[in-house]
Parts: C-alpha cells; sequence; structure tokens
C-alpha cells in the first residue's frame, strides 16, 4: 500500500465503543503510544473491526498541530502524544517537524514556519502533537 499520509501506524485495536452513527476506536501504535480515532458505524462492519484486530491508522501530517507548552491546557482533540523534536526542515512558508515518541514510533507535523519559530521547535525540545480522532483513518490489510 502506497498513501500521501506521512504517518502510518500499525496495531491492534485496544478498545472499541459503539454509539449510534460513529464509534471510537482505540489502536496500540506501540511503547504505550495510543491513536483514538472516530469512525462510522458503517466502517466498523465494512472493514469488520473488534478488539484485538490489527489495523492501519493514517494520519496527514497537516493534521497534526503542536504545542510546547500545554501542561494547563484542556483540549477536545483525543490525541495528545508528547515526544521530542528529532528535525525541524524549515521551507519558504511551511515547516516539517519530525517528533521522536517514547515508545519509539515517530510522527510528522506540518506547520507555518512562524509557528514553528513561535514554538521554539529544534532538535531536543519537547512538543506534543494534537490530533483531533475524527482525522485518523483506519484500514485492513486486503
Amino acid at each position: 500500500m502506497k498513501v500521501s499520509a506521512r504517518n502510518i501506524f500499525k496495531g491492534p485495536i485496544t478498545a472499541l465503543q459503539s454509539g449510534a452513527v460513529n464509534a471510537e476506536v482505540s489502536v496500540a501504535i506501540g511503547g504505550g503510544d495510543t491513536l483514538v480515532a472516530i469512525v462510522t458505524m458503517e466502517s466498523i462492519r465494512t472493514l469488520e473491526l473488534a478488539v484485538g484486530k490489527e489495523v492501519i491508522a493514517l494520519v496527514k501530517a497537516p493534521w497534526v498541530m503542536l504545542m510546547s507548552d500545554g501542561g494547563d491546557i484542556r483540549l477536545s482533540a483525543r490525541n495528545s502524544l508528547t515526544g521530542t523534536v528529532k528535525s525541524v526542515e524549515v521551507g519558504t512558508v511551511n515547516a516539517e517537524v519530525s517528533i521522536a515518541l517514547p515508545g519509539g514510533s515517530e510522527i510528522a507535523s506540518v506547520i507555518t514556519r512562524e509557528a514553528a519559530a513561535e514554538l521554539g521547535l529544534k532538535p531536543g525540545a519537547t512538543v506534543t502533537a494534537v490530533i483531533k480522532a475524527s482525522n485518523v483513518i483506519l484500514g485492513v490489510p486486503a
């Protein structure tokens, strides 16, 4: 499978909470890190999702927001993954930030170069990647 999403995680479903229209699906992405996705009940049926099933979670880099000091901030986004900046590649308009998570996974974010400068992002800095659960796409091997 080739996709344009920079962030591709594989792991088992650890929890599935069904609702009338949508379901909340938790996926273990390694090292104790978890991604939560919101998918339709139709997707649950079509993909035959269940606890223990291996899935692929995709997140496009522009959907990953970053914050450098959010210890006292409460967010509605379900996914907050804190790690260490591995690299920052600054372009004319945007910057691509690679973050190493404690569990060994990496996540990429594309933000404006001004935001990268304001957050003081540089290798070794602590940063939190924030991802809305509705921006996590789940797939299963064919």
